[in-house]
């Protein structure tokens, strides 16, 4: 086997946000511009969830790592009126993190003053900070440092300079200012959006540390795959939160750079880190994204119409490390991978056939080679009402239908396809997140235990959505069980190697002695 790159560990994050699913959720501004009015925005405040509730949404206990999707499969749908047996806020992956804790978390992931709380307020969270364990004194000290403020000046900081507030049950607590007083790039609303992004994949960085036990200083490059995009008006998107986040969470000896993809972000990104540290150049990478504030309650008006509570109220956050080949852990295939090229289509066949199909023919593989595949994860609990059906079922039965067509099942056998080879959906719309990410953490603790064999990731995306392009995007690759490390040569021990350098300088001298 070549040494191919490992995953050495995932960890899962979520912060719950209701104040932010009225005051940054694009669905709720949106509506605050054009129908200030609206019923929708008079009955959304009976809809928003406690953090009881969220903690106990057993789609989220899987995200952490506490439940598993089995189970979650075998919970009766809907799922928004069930609640898990034991919910926990620290899960084998992360952790679900309070409203108020994120925002003390956002000012010490802020390093330009931008971030102000009220006084109280900020005193209240450092000793939640402290208690939580994760962060250093001089990281939690911050909130001693730049926190101080009274209501009547965060007020005037929204009426006169318009900042952006921050809100925690109902109440103002905070703002994030702008960071400058032309640019809409550095605007008090788009580094809100940023150091929300920052933060939570700050608290993945950290969880991914904890499960792995890795030492920060051994991790080289860091590559952030989120969908938000930071720079200022000569160069909107620069960057670069990669290595923003990394120096607050630590990791003093790595470098890095972001990638993005839309939705498909994360499969790209991590294709991108197995095949650095496979090529040498790297030994170890963090994959890692925080989450969007936009999304959240982009379904609002479809779950409050329907009587449902507004279930899209997490910023989620993840990270991956992906290291050099330690004979252990299940290994990405570089060799194998499916792309959706410019010129593959958009039809869901297409699509499909180009990321599933096509590699896994060139590798000689069928269908049902693959024991578990993990497209669009996207918690049908959210798509369902909104009229967007059970998306990764869908993705299952186009994939069973191609197999079918090649001939590697039968079409009897289709539901069991996808009963045996699918996963019921549990991950939040966060955009880039729900894109086959989730299931790295479980998959390689599948694939440890012998449960599973072989996964294949697909990343799909919308790239039609900058108005630069109509094309689709998307990208896949297998994760397999480890073989073991392949020797250095082609497969030649050192031993072998040392004989034959020896048995050609012999016969090199038994050449000039003749001549």
């Amino acid at each position: 086997m070549s040494n191919y790159a490992v995953i050495k560990g995932a960890s899962y994050i979520l912060a719950a946000a209701p104040d932010m699913v009225l005051h940054n959720g694009t669905t709720q501004t949106t509506e605050m511009i054009v129908n200030p009015d609206s019923e929708y925005l008079k009955e959304l405040p009976q809809h928003l969830r406690s953090y009881e509730d969220v903690l106990s949404y057993i789609p989220n206990q899987v995200y952490i790592g506490n439940m598993t999707s089995k189970e979650l499969g075998e919970t009766e749908f809907p799922w928004y009126d069930k609640k898990a047996a034991e919910p926990k806020r620290q899960g084998k992956f992360g952790e679900i993190m309070p409203q108020d804790e994120f925002i003390g978390l956002m000012q010490i992931c802020d390093v330009f003053d931008l971030v102000k709380l009220e006084a109280s307020f900020a005193q209240t969270v450092k000793e939640k900070l402290t208690a939580h364990g994760m962060l250093k004194e001089e990281q939690i000290a911050v909130l001693d440092k730049n926190s101080g403020e009274t209501i009547e000046e965060l007020e005037r900081l929204i009426s006169e300079e318009h900042a952006e507030g921050l809100f925690h049950e109902n109440k103002l607590v905070g703002v994030v200012k702008r960071a400058h007083d032309v640019d809409v790039n550095l605007s008090a609303h788009t580094m809100l959006e940023n150091i929300v992004a920052k933060a939570s994949s700050v608290l993945s960085i950290l969880h991914l540390l904890r499960v792995t036990g890795i030492d920060p200083a051994e991790v080289d490059y860091v590559i952030d795959c989120c969908e938000e995009a930071c720079g200022d008006m000569n160069q909107r998107g620069g960057g670069n939160f990669a290595k923003a986040a990394a120096e607050v969470a630590g990791l003093t000896g790595a470098t890095g750079s972001d990638v993005r993809g839309f939705c498909a972000g994360p499969s790209h990104a991590l294709l991108d880190a197995a095949s650095l540290v496979k090529a040498g150049t790297f030994k170890n990478v963090v994959v890692t994204a925080g989450g969007c504030t936009a999304k959240l309650g982009m379904n609002g008006k479809d779950h409050v119409k329907k009587g449902l509570p507004i279930l899209e109220d997490c910023i989620g956050g993840f990270s991956v490390l992906i290291s050099e080949n330690d004979g252990v852990n299940p290994v990405i295939r570089t060799d194998v991978v499916g792309r959706h090229s410019v010129g593959t289509g958009s039809s869901p066949q297409a699509v499909i056939s180009s990321l599933v199909t096509d590699p896994l023919e060139k590798a000689g593989l069928k269908i049902t080679d693959v024991d578990k595949y993990a497209p669009e994860l996207q918690n049908p609990d959210i798509t369902k009402p909104a009229g967007a059906g059970d998306v990764p079922e869908a993705n299952y039965k186009m994939i069973a239908a191609l197999g079918v067509k090649r001939g590697d099942i039968q079409r009897a056998d289709l539901a069991n396809f996808v009963k045996q080879h699918g996963m019921t959906g549990w991950a939040p719309t966060q955009g880039h997140i729900p894109s086959g990410v989730p299931y790295v953490g479980a998959c390689r603790e599948e694939i440890l235990a012998g449960d599973t064999q072989r996964a294949m990731i697909i990343g799909k995306g919308s790239l039609f959505l900058g108005r630069m392009t109509n094309l689709f995007d998307g990208i896949s690759f297998l994760i397999e069980k480890n073989t073991g490390k392949a020797e250095e040569g082609g497969g030649v021990s050192e031993e072998q190697i040392k004989s034959l350098i020896g048995e050609a300088m012999r016969d090199f001298a038994d050449a000039l002695l003749k001549q």
